[in-house]
């Protein structure tokens, strides 16, 4: 059996086993920074609070299982990036007391690759996943007996010679995370025995977020200023983390003695971070809708041709937040926006047929 690498926290390990010798040097550094990078951010968003629905019905699952002596279920967590689910992992395998072993589905490209971790697994142990929707099929059908059975099938030889045998695993928890649910295959999904979406913060909840991060980063912050930067976070704690060291940075170069509402607003506005959270690309993808196409309907792949941005990186990074906030419609017909987005941008706002169906126009002053 694979040690456990000392690299990280008593928590934290490396997804490089012994079983990953023939791997090559670079896929294995590739693991490694992915696994550092993640600890790195688990330090600073490590207490962020769980949102409280999920918290409680994490609680139940690990208590059950601890009282059984049983692994935890097998998870899948899903939602827009950013709103914790690494750290999310990282809990929950604090909870159970036992290790968490990170990795991404990139880097499991081949049999070997995924045998190799699965392997190294002592008992209990959490093996994270990230953007599990990427596995290759080959792959992800060696998970399907490792998840429902704990064992793994090895292919050994060749030809005619070739035979197959089976290696029993320790019970593990996979803890799938994702942010296309649908992209996953139903036999995969259906393993899963608890699938719970992550949904954004609100600023009640991003506002602690801040608090707790400006008290590890021993920084000053008012209770309006947490605000303040968690009103402009999209609902998402790694956006209000980073927005706060920059407006730590702002504080600093400025000679502020803390971050107050006016300090934090200040900073926003230099990085063009509105009010609402929206950033220079969102305005524009808003504004190239309003003024090319009469607030739409529009096509995903024209609206990326006419902003110059890639058609899956407005779909995955831009839109969630636009239509979660109401300034973004899907329409069989394409994307429209809505009166309020006309509003929020200062454009004299015009009900039309593409969001009313009677045909008849309108002006809001």
């Amino acid at each position: 059996m694979a040690e456990k690498s000392p690299v990280h926290s008593d928590h934290v390990h490396c997804a490089g086993c012994a079983k990953l010798k023939e791997a090559s040097c670079a896929e294995i550094k590739k693991s490694l920074d992915e696994c550092s990078q993640a600890h790195e951010d688990a330090r600073v968003e490590k207490e962020q609070a769980v949102q409280k629905e999920l918290k409680e019905i994490l609680l139940i699952a690990i208590q059950a299982a601890q009282s059984r002596k049983e692994s935890l279920d097998h998870i899948l967590l899903y939602g827009p990036p950013g709103l914790g689910k690494t750290t999310l992992s990282l809990i929950l395998a604090a909870e159970m007391g036992v290790s968490c072993k990170i990795t991404s589905a990139p880097a499991l490209e081949r049999p070997r690759d995924i045998v190799g971790v699965l392997m190294g697994l002592q008992p209990g142990d959490v093996l994270f996943i990230d953007e599990i929707h990427r596995l290759p099929r080959v792959t992800e059908e060696i998970l399907y007996p490792a998840m429902e059975d704990f064992r793994v099938e090895v292919t050994v030889g060749k030809g005619q010679s070739a035979r197959t045998r089976n290696l029993t695993l320790h019970p593990f928890t996979l803890v799938g995370a994702t942010t296309r649910v649908g992209a996953l295959s139903s036999p995969l999904r259906d393993r899963f025995g608890l699938v719970e979406r992550l949904r954004f913060y609100d600023w009640d909840e991003l506002t602690q977020v801040v608090l707790r991060t400006a008290g590890i980063l021993k920084s000053t912050v008012t209770a309006d200023g947490a605000l303040e930067i968690a009103k402009r976070a999209r609902g998402t704690p790694r956006i209000a983390n980073r927005l706060l060291k920059r407006v730590r940075d702002y504080a600093q170069v400025r000679e502020k003695a803390m971050v107050t509402a006016e300090v934090a607003a200040e900073s926003l506005e230099l990085l063009h971070v509105d009010p609402r959270g929206l950033d220079w690309t969102d305005r524009r993808l808003l504004s190239v809708m309003i003024e090319n196409f009469q607030g739409g309907p529009v096509g995903l792949e024209t609206l990326a041709a006419a902003t110059g941005e890639d058609a899956q990186t407005i779909e995955e990074v831009y839109e969630p937040y636009l239509l979660q906030i109401g300034y973004l419609q899907r329409t069989p017909r394409g994307r429209v926006t809505t009166p309020a987005a006309w509003s929020h941008l200062g454009y004299p706002v015009l009900l039309s047929k593409p969001l009313f169906s009677s045909g008849v126009e309108h002006k809001i002053p």
